[in-house]
């Protein structure tokens, strides 16, 4: 029987994951993420498998984290520019997002602000689908978002999630709509440590570390995670919330005992419920939503305020 031909693509594929799997093995424990747990959940098992050796593909990948095929990027509608933030989110391309169809924190915030300072775009829609991701980038990225409160509406719809770290972000712009059967919320970081100590000791393994520095090795996965290194964790944990907190408070003009005490509490709300709590202002599609901006439909779907047109409400806050 002659032996298989080799494949290069696949060849050249399989490197390239395997080059990438250190970098974001520590990029997937012992940090903060913003995301859904099931979702972190399954990002640590494909973590695993390729640390291992085993080779994933692209498609194996995206069944896993339940990503569907990669959507189109930025689009023009008229003059409002509809910008995606689809799947998992981190601060720069890994493979993950690579694989999933994830967004780039960095990438989107440079086309955010280009949209911003084009002067023929007259309004912006954030089209949001996604579980969250890794917290780096985020609070940047809201901050150029609330900063850019004033100059031009900027919109955000959760077409049909935006959870996590993608409702941080969502949550900055001067209207946040959710589809009549989307989700929102998730408010809350999470990360994990991962112990392979008694794996290695099956295989045979046993693994010393040489450093320099007290709390140098201190989240190894070489051993069980300390009290003392888990109360560090902790504390970054604690941290990265207090900031999501804050700018969940200050997009959505509400208090932080406001957001702490309601907004899910971690969970992911519907639609009704988030209109009712204050966490969105409209619920409607994203084709009611352009139609609306392009002046040829009324607000659609339930709006908090009632009666209250939403260009006035807006002027009514720019001024304060």
């Amino acid at each position: 029987m002659p032996l298989p031909t080799p494949n290069p693509d696949e060849e050249m594929e399989e490197s390239a994951q395997a080059q990438h799997v250190p970098s974001v093995v520590n990029a997937v424990f012992n940090q903060p993420w913003a995301i859904l747990p099931e979702t972190y959940a399954i990002i640590c098992e494909v973590v695993r498998i390729r640390s291992i050796g085993t080779r994933l593909t692209a498609e194996q990948i995206q069944e896993r984290i339940g990503a569907g095929p990669i959507r189109p990027g930025a689009a023009r509608k008229g003059a409002i520019a509809v910008l995606p933030l689809y799947g998992v989110l981190a601060q720069r391309m890994n493979l993950i997002t690579q694989m999933s169809g994830g967004t780039s924190t960095e990438l989107f915030g440079r086309a955010f602000n280009e949209a911003v300072r084009e002067p023929s775009i007259s309004a912006i829609i954030l089209d949001v689908d996604s579980p969250g991701g890794s917290v780096f980038g985020v609070q940047e990225l809201a901050s150029e978002i609330r900063a850019a409160r004033g100059t031009k509406p900027v919109i955000a719809v959760a077409n049909s999630m935006a959870a996590s770290a993608a409702y941080w972000i969502a949550s900055q712009a001067d209207e946040l709509v959710v589809t009549p059967g989307g989700l929102v919320g998730s408010i809350g970081v999470l990360t994990a440590h991962q112990d392979i100590s008694k794996a290695q000791e099956m295989a045979g393994i046993k693994t010393t570390l040489v450093s320099a520095g007290k709390f140098k090795v201190e989240d190894a996965p070489f051993a069980p995670l300390s009290e003392v290194a888990k109360a560090s964790l902790q504390a970054l944990v604690d941290e990265r919330y207090g900031a999501f907190v804050q700018d969940v408070a200050q997009g959505r003009r509400v208090s932080v005992a406001a957001v702490k005490g309601g907004f899910g509490q971690g969970r992911l709300v519907g639609a009704e419920d988030a209109l009712a709590q204050g966490m969105v202002d409209t619920i409607g599609t994203l084709d009611q939503t352009i139609a609306r901006l392009m002046g040829r439909a009324p607000r659609a779907g339930l709006a908090a305020g009632g009666d209250i047109d939403w260009r006035q409400r807006r002027l009514r806050e720019v001024s304060r």
